[in-house]
């Protein structure tokens, strides 16, 4: 028996949840096909959040959700050197993703949100050209639900981006990522995130210890090398700094999952279908934040659907206005990161040393802590472009890239 819905979203992760609450508060019908049984398990990132996204997302989170907020960053160097930012009050927050997710999707439900549990959306139901809905598959049951758009928040699969003929994430800029949850972890600053580079242990990204309350941890890394799990273990065990921190931690949870380091696909929208979150790579290319910028893209989505049921316009020429918005909202500061991220990768250890010194020497705490914005860091660099040492160390930074490409 097929069903009509006015629009169906793939995925009930926080970009679907999102984006299917901001379609029901205007008033559309709205179902989620999740894949799993449950909203929010498996846990797919570190939930390391800015504080004032969630304010811009008027999101404001239970006391549960919340396992910690931070006041700064502590940066090590691959050789040792450290970098702190500190800012008076709290900047960011790490919240359990398991309730998170639930959170939004309770929003969703409260909203009028149906929800379709351990239902894999098999592929997009096509006619003249136009999305108009998705076939289903739960246990041995199809089931196809029409619609007259469907938003895809699958994720890093891109299967319906393939079905759809769009052009998927670029592969050669993911990562792959592995987070340990840990029971203690000590002689760390419980109001800092801390972020460990270096090749020998997270080469292409990235490791960190993001601290609970209760003095739990999270512990992660992500790499563009070898097995992501074997490289945590190596990180947990035999780092200098970090293997001191957690010399009496023992894993309670782990969990594996990709990360789109290359901006965003170049065409989110078609015929009655639209793109959001990790399946249109809506992630910063710096550190690998999803999940504020996807929900932004997610609210847009939403408003652009209901401009177009309003309109009874479902032409890709209509849901166009999506890609516009959004982009105006963040295209530049995704571009700007991507670059940043390219430079990066172009950084021997030995460079990154003597940057990550030169930040400290040339006093970069006090800029960063004036001017910078977590989640809009193309903004931050201009407004920080302006400051004598920025300079410094941007034009050192792309030298050094270069002469690294050049002669490593």
């Amino acid at each position: 028996m097929n069903e009509e819905f006015d629009a169906v979203v793939v995925g009930g992760g926080p970009c679907g949840s999102f984006s299917a609450f901001t379609m029901a508060k205007q008033g559309m019908n709205v179902i989620v096909c999740e894949e799993h049984k449950e909203i929010g398990v498996p846990t797919h990132c570190a939930g390391h959040l800015s504080l004032s996204g969630l304010k811009r997302l008027g999101l404001h989170l239970p006391s549960n959700v919340v396992e910690n907020e931070f006041k700064g960053a502590v940066l090590h160097s691959p050789h040792g050197k450290e970098f702190s930012v500190r800012f008076n009050s709290p900047v960011t927050c790490v919240v359990n993703r398991e309730l998170f997710d639930k959170y939004l999707s309770n929003l969703a439900v409260k909203a009028g949100v149906q929800y379709l549990f351990g239902s894999r959306v098999e592929s997009l139901v096509v006619d003249s050209d136009f999305v108009r809905g998705v076939t289903t598959k739960r246990e041995r049951t199809k089931k196809t639900l029409a619609s007259s758009l469907v938003i895809d928040a699958e994720g890093c699969s891109s299967i319906l981006l393939k079905k759809a003929g769009l052009q998927t994430l670029d592969r050669s800029m993911i990562v792959n990522a592995a987070q340990a949850e840990v029971d203690r972890v000590d002689d760390i600053n419980m109001n800092a995130v801390e972020v460990y580079l270096g090749r020998k242990y997270a080469s292409g990204f990235f490791a960190w210890i993001i601290p609970r309350r209760d003095t739990s941890a999270k512990v992660g890394l992500a790499t563009n090398m070898g097995n992501p799990q074997e490289h945590l273990h190596r990180f947990m065990q035999k780092h200098p700094v970090a293997s001191k921190k957690l010399r009496k931690s023992k894993i309670t949870h782990l969990f594996l999952h990709p990360i789109s380091l290359g901006g965003a696909i170049p065409k989110t929208y078609s015929n009655g279908l639209l793109i959001v979150g990790d399946a249109a790579s809506q992630v910063k290319p710096t550190t690998g934040g999803g999940v504020i910028f996807g929900l932004l893209c997610s609210g847009i989505a939403g408003k652009v659907a209901y401009e177009a049921l309003q309109n009874h316009d479902f032409s890709e020429a209509f849901l166009s206005h999506y890609q516009l918005r959004w982009k105006q909202r963040i295209g530049f500061d995704l571009a700007a990161m991507g670059q940043i991220r390219n430079l990066l990768n172009r950084l021997s250890d030995d460079k990154i040393d003597k940057i990550v010194d030169l930040c400290e020497r040339l006093g970069m705490d006090a800029v960063l802590e004036e001017v910078g914005d977590l989640d809009f860091q193309g903004a931050s660099l201009i407004r920080m472009i302006r400051r004598p040492s920025t300079v410094v160390i941007t034009l050192y930074s792309i030298f050094s890239a270069l002469t690294s490409s050049i002669w490593e």
